[in-house]
């Protein structure tokens, strides 16, 4: 049965989440704003106030909950985490605090499916209690997200690989302690079976941060920038740096980029809520024209097409979660895509309002929101463009249905009204109404 009610002893954990990141989380905000801080694990300040924090996350049993409990989490499914999520969305520390923030989560994930027993030891518990932070290095300056286009190549060189090529975009490498990169094995092979995947220490000879990006977000002139560009240069690594066998990249990159995606989708829940909430108080506090800005019509239509579309977004995420939880593997692919093309828009036009309605205020800094539009178009990219996923629900879409026999629609009246005079005819005649039936 359908049921839209939250369980009391979960509402209570939740509750306790939301005045925790309002209260004690989104001060770090403020305090260590650069894009890079939360993975900084060399800033001292910001670890002895992170570190206690974390603490009381893990006294109330919500530390790192999308992992099992031989990982230390909670194995919660994405209904829960959808919920917690929302919660997280509203503050850049949050996923640090609470041990959710990525890549770190998908990459703990790939190492406890795909590492060896001395790779777990060396990165994989470090990296779930928060001590390190790793980077995903997938994405290339000519092919962008698109696997088929990759040239990074690894090949077999003596009892190893070798690594040769170059990777952009690759957040957190400058303070990473280690990299899982995709990188062609097999050029001959088909598109997906390609790629291979592995795990360099960063501090294998050879890797060449060329330089950390900056967005626009962020300034090139204060070193800023922590999406790297990165040349790999013959870098030489063991043979069971492999993760899953050889071919088997795309599969590895799918199982991680999955659940990224749908959280991120989570999270950018609880942003266009905060977004939505500074709104509404806007609305209520300015005056113009003698009278509030609440009280004029436009403003009014922001604020219903804003809730509207917040509430259809989050129902959507939802029962993406709930699919997830509860159908085959696969069973929620669509869904996942929908959630990623509706996530850009919906941020846009709900951030835009709260921005338009703060006047030249929300045009600073001295709001979240300058902040929040200028990563409207990094989330229309990030997890693959918009448009590849558009295409992606449309051809799942287009499977279910059949093109229709003959020249005409199966929905043509003609066909299907003389079809209902004919099963119906001799009623019809018996009550006289053949001649009302068009």
């Amino acid at each position: 049965m359908w049921d839209f009610s939250t369980d009391p002893d979960f509402q209570a954990k939740l509750d306790w989440m939301e005045a925790f990141v309002r209260e004690e989380v989104e001060p770090l905000d403020l305090l260590f704003p650069s894009g890079g801080a939360p993975y900084d694990v060399g800033d001292a300040a910001a670890r002895a106030i992170l570190r206690p924090l974390q603490a009381q996350v893990k006294e109330q049993g919500l530390w790192a909950c999308h992992l099992g409990p031989e990982l230390g989490g909670q194995g919660y499914g994405q209904l829960k985490l959808a919920l917690m999520n929302e919660i997280l969305g509203r503050s850049y520390w949050a996923p640090t605090v609470f041990g959710t923030a990525a890549p770190d989560t998908g990459n703990a994930e790939i190492l406890a499916m795909f590492g060896t027993d001395e790779q777990k030891a060396r990165y994989l518990r470090p990296l779930l209690d928060g001590e390190i932070v790793s980077a995903f290095s997938m994405t290339e300056p000519q092919a962008g997200a698109d696997p088929k286009e990759f040239t990074c190549r690894a090949y077999r060189d003596g009892d190893g690989w070798v690594i040769d090529g170059e990777k952009w975009f690759t957040s957190n490498a400058r303070y990473a302690e280690f990299l899982i990169v995709m990188a062609v094995t097999d050029p001959d092979a088909p598109p997906h079976e390609r790629m291979s995947m592995f795990v360099v220490p960063a501090d294998t000879p050879g890797i060449e941060i060329e330089r950390n990006v900056a967005t626009m977000a962020e300034r090139d002139d204060l070193d800023e920038g922590i999406h790297a560009y990165i040349r790999y240069d013959r870098v030489r690594v063991p043979d069971d740096a492999l993760l899953g066998g050889p071919g088997e990249g795309f599969r590895v990159a799918q199982a991680r980029l999955g659940g990224g995606r749908v959280h991120h989708a989570m999270r950018t829940v609880g942003q266009c809520r905060r977004a939505f909430d500074m709104m509404c108080e806007r609305a209520l506090s300015r005056r113009t024209q003698g009278e509030r800005l609440a009280d004029k019509q436009a403003v009014q239509a922001f604020i219903a097409d804003s809730w509207i579309e917040l509430q259809q977004y989050r129902l959507l995420v939802l029962n993406t979660a709930w699919t997830i939880d509860t159908q085959p593997h696969g069973a929620a692919r669509t869904q996942i895509a929908m959630c990623k093309v509706a996530m850009a828009k919906v941020y846009h036009d709900i951030v835009q309002r709260a921005l338009h309605l703060h006047g030249s205020l929300g045009t600073t800094h001295e709001t979240p929101l300058a902040g929040m539009w200028m990563s409207v178009p990094a989330l229309a990219l990030a997890d693959g463009p918009t448009e590849v996923h558009r295409t992606t629900i449309a051809k799942q879409l287009l499977r279910r249905y059949q093109p229709a026999e003959g020249l005409f629609p199966t929905e043509h009246i003609p066909p299907r009204l003389a079809e209902a005079r004919e099963r119906y005819a001799s009623i019809l005649e018996e009550h006289g109404a053949k001649e009302h039936v068009r």
